[in-house]
C-alpha cells in the first residue's frame, strides 16, 4: 500500500512558545493537511490565537 500524498500537519503559535507568560495559559496549535509534493518545506501561516488575541504566525511542528 503506497503513502498518500496529503499528510496532516500541526501549526504552533510562535508568539505563545516564546513568550513565558503566555506559554503559561497554552499554545495555540491548528491541524491542517499539505500536499508533500508541493510543499517540501516547513509551512507559515498567519492565524488567529486565542492566547495572544490576535492574528500570528503559526509555524509547522513535528
Amino acid at each position: 500500500m503506497a503513502k498518500g500524498v496529503r499528510i496532516i500537519v500541526t501549526l504552533e503559535c510562535t508568539e505563545c512558545r516564546t513568550n513565558a507568560v503566555k506559554r503559561s495559559r497554552g499554545v495555540s496549535r491548528y491541524t491542517t493537511e499539505k500536499n508533500r509534493r508541493n510543499t517540501t518545506g516547513r509551512m507559515e501561516l498567519k492565524k488567529f490565537c486565542p492566547h495572544c488575541n490576535k492574528h500570528t504566525v503559526h509555524k509547522e511542528i513535528k
